[in-house]
């Protein structure tokens, strides 16, 4: 869209941010890793791929980035950059059977079919197994539409690719979503996770998410584990994975597929 057919307003935004609008416009960014490990095991499990600035360029902040796009027009832009991204670089530093957790912003899919079309030819432009994705919702994005969501979930799905729900447990991923979307990956919210060792109301809570998501054959995630302490309540929870600095802070290269903790 050339700058005289835009709204006024975007076009304004788009002046005012022209900073960040020219990082968003010309890729100027990459994808990082942190590992996601099998806590029984110890040994990588996944990544997830998270946004920094490319090498060279000036730092942002993800979430700023994706404020300023949402305001100048060009969120659905950048969320299909920043996953075809993740993707170029899981191809680069990945063996096929390590699974990529990927964001996405349901509301820059108006179409899922269409919007998502992008995605599935960069998985097969780099000679990808669609089974070793997951793609998950940003946690920034408030659940307004569970139909939508469910819709892409099914697409997802349809496509040989898994999906996860972030955040459960927040004032956004309720238990109730939960139920309705079914994901094959729950990951507790990081609030809820942090001093978990030491807050009955937060064990309760944990225990209820992973039960819901035993009732239907989802693997429970648990994010920002900092502690050994909070590593260990989430052992005896029977939660499968964990995410988080003690298990390894985002890099631009993998970590050798090795027990972390041992």
């Amino acid at each position: 869209m050339t700058p005289n057919r835009l709204p006024l307003n975007l076009f304004a935004a788009r002046i005012h941010h022209h900073h960040l609008v020219h990082m968003i416009a010309d890729n100027h960014f990459t994808s990082f890793m942190q590992p996601i490990m099998d806590i029984v095991s110890q040994n990588i499990f996944a990544y997830e791929f998270l946004m920094r600035p490319a090498e060279g360029q000036p730092a942002f902040q993800p979430y700023e980035l994706f404020q300023v796009a949402q305001q100048t027009g060009l969120h659905s832009f950048l969320d299909r950059s920043a996953r075809i991204s993740a993707i170029q670089v899981s191809a680069m530093h990945l063996k096929k059977g390590t699974k990529r957790f990927i964001n996405f912003l349901p509301s820059s899919i108006y179409n899922p079919n269409y919007c998502l079309s992008h995605t599935f030819e960069a998985i097969e432009q780099y000679e990808q197994d669609p089974q070793d994705f997951v793609f998950e919702v940003v946690e920034t994005e408030k659940i307004s539409d569970v139909l939508h969501l469910k819709n892409i979930f099914n697409v997802y799905k349809e496509h040989g690719i898994q999906v996860a729900l972030d955040d459960v447990g927040s004032g956004f991923s309720t238990l109730d979503v939960l139920e309705e979307l079914k994901p094959h990956f729950v990951k507790i919210d990081r609030e809820l996770v942090s001093h978990c060792d030491s807050n009955d109301k937060k064990q309760k809570l944990i225990a209820d998410i992973v039960r819901s998501a035993r009732s239907f054959g989802a693997t429970v995630l648990a994010e920002g584990v900092e502690r050994k302490e909070e590593l260990d309540f989430c052992k005896t929870q029977q939660i499968t994975l964990a995410q988080g600095y003690l298990i390894g802070k985002p890099a631009p290269l993998p970590l050798s597929n090795k027990p972390i903790l041992i």
